[in-house]
C-alpha cells in the first residue's frame, strides 16, 4: 500500500480508533492501546508497540502510518516562552507555543492555516487564510511540543493546560477541532480536565450550541469592544453575529454548569477602545453572563494602524471593571521577542485570499 493510502493514525480519536480496528478484523480494544502508545509515550514505530501481536505489527506498518508534523524551527524566548514552526503539505507551515508558569504549562494550538475572519487588530488575521488543519495536524502539536519539552509519560505533566488561541478561527473547523479535543481530554491520550482545555472564538454562535452539547471545554470570547459598531470595526464576524445574540449564546453555553464562567478576551489599542466610557459599558455589557474578563496589552506587528494602551490607562480600565464586580486580570505579555505573543503568530501561510497582497499595495499607496 502506497503512503497516500495509508491511514494515518493521528487523525481518529477513540471511537474513529476502534471503527477502523474492528474494520480490519480486530477487538475494539486494541484502539486503547495504540492510543495510549501514541499520545502518552510518543511512539511512532508499530514494532516498539510490543502488547501488539507480531502479525498485526506488520498488518499496521502495510496499512497506517503515524505521521506528524516536521518541526522547521524552535526559539525561545527570553521569558521561557517557547515556538515551534512546523512544516505542513502545500508549502505551509503552522505556529504552536508553550507558555511555562509556576504552577502550569500552556500549549498554544493553532487550528488553521492562516485565518478567514480578518480582524484588523491581528497579525495571524492579516497573513490571510490557506485551509483548516486535519485532526493529526491538531493533535500533533501536543504531541510534538511533548517530545520536544521531553515529557516522561510516568512523570509530572508539562503541558498541564491547552488553549485553541493560535491561528484560526477552532469553530470554523469543528469537525476537526472536536476530534482532537477529545484525546485531549482521554485518560489513554492526554487525560486533561474540561477546565483545562480552552477554546477561543472570535462569536461562531451557531457552532457555540454545537460544543456546548458535544464536548463543552472551558470557552474564551474574543470580544475586544464592548458596542456593535466599534467590534464591527475591529471583529468584522460581528455584522453576522452581534453582541447580543453572542452573550446570549454565551449564557446558554453556562447554563448547565453554575460554577462556569465565560473568559471574556479585550484587546487594550490606544485610543480605540480604552475609555473609562468604554469600560462602565463593558461591565453594563456583562452583568448577566457569568464572566471573568483578560485584558490583553496590543502587541504590535508590521503594517498595524494600532498602538498599545498606556499600563496607567490599562489600569485604569482595570480599576472600573474590579470596581463593579467583574473578575478581571491584565494578561502579562509573553515571548513576544520572537513573536509568540498573542495576535502575533504568522507561520507561513500559502495565502489563497490574497488579502496580504491587498495590504501591501494599500500601504505602499497610503
Amino acid at each position: 500500500m502506497s503512503a497516500a493510502e495509508k491511514t494515518n493514525l493521528l487523525n481518529l480519536d477513540r471511537l474513529a480508533m476502534q471503527e477502523f480496528f474492528v474494520g480490519v478484523g480486530e477487538k475494539p480494544f486494541r484502539a486503547t492501546q495504540v492510543i495510549q502508545w501514541i499520545h502518552q509515550y510518543g511512539v511512532d514505530d508499530f514494532d516498539a508497540m510490543t502488547n501488539l501481536g507480531k502479525d498485526l505489527r506488520a498488518r499496521l506498518r502495510d496499512m497506517a502510518e503515524i505521521q506528524a508534523p516536521e518541526i522547521i524551527q524552535d526559539q525561545t524566548a527570553a521569558d521561557g516562552t517557547r515556538k515551534w514552526l512546523l512544516r505542513l503539505n502545500g508549502g505551509n507551515a503552522i505556529e504552536t507555543v508553550f507558555i511555562p508558569e509556576e504552577d502550569r504549562g500552556t500549549l498554544c494550538v493553532s487550528s488553521q492555516v492562516g485565518c478567514t475572519l480578518n480582524c484588523s487588530f491581528c497579525s495571524t488575521g492579516q497573513q490571510g487564510f490557506n485551509r483548516s488543519l486535519t485532526v493529526a495536524e491538531i493533535i500533533s502539536q501536543l504531541l510534538v511540543a511533548n517530545r520536544a519539552l521531553g515529557r516522561d509519560p510516568k512523570g509530572d505533566r508539562i503541558i498541564t493546560n491547552v488553549v485553541l488561541m493560535g491561528m484560526g478561527e477552532p469553530l470554523l473547523n469543528f469537525d476537526n477541532v472536536l476530534p482532537a479535543m477529545r484525546l485531549m481530554l482521554d485518560d489513554y491520550a492526554y487525560g486533561l480536565s474540561r477546565r483545562r482545555v480552552t477554546l477561543s472564538t472570535a462569536g461562531v454562535v451557531p457552532m457555540l450550541e454545537r460544543l456546548r452539547e458535544e464536548c463543552p471545554v472551558s470557552l474564551a470570547v474574543s470580544l475586544h469592544a464592548p458596542n456593535d459598531a466599534l467590534r464591527d470595526q475591529l471583529v468584522p464576524l460581528n455584522k453576522k453575529y452581534a453582541i447580543q445574540e453572542l452573550l446570549e449564546a454565551c449564557r446558554r453555553y453556562c447554563a448547565d454548569s453554575p460554577r462556569s464562567r465565560v473568559t471574556f478576551e479585550y484587546v487594550m489599542l490606544d485610543g480605540v477602545n480604552d475609555s473609562v466610557e468604554h469600560a462602565h459599558e463593558l461591565v453594563d455589557l456583562l452583568q448577566t453572563v457569568p464572566s471573568k474578563v483578560n485584558l490583553i496589552p496590543f502587541n504590535t506587528f508590521p503594517q498595524t494602524q494600532y498602538r498599545c494602551s498606556s499600563k496607567a490607562i490599562i489600569d485604569r480600565f482595570r480599576e472600573v471593571l474590579i470596581a463593579a464586580g467583574l473578575t478581571t486580570i491584565t494578561r502579562k505579555t509573553r515571548g513576544d521577542d520572537i513573536d509568540a505573543a498573542c495576535g502575533q503568530l504568522a507561520g507561513r501561510v500559502q495565502d489563497r485570499t490574497r488579502r496580504r497582497e491587498r495590504l501591501v499595495i494599500k500601504a505602499s499607496q497610503a
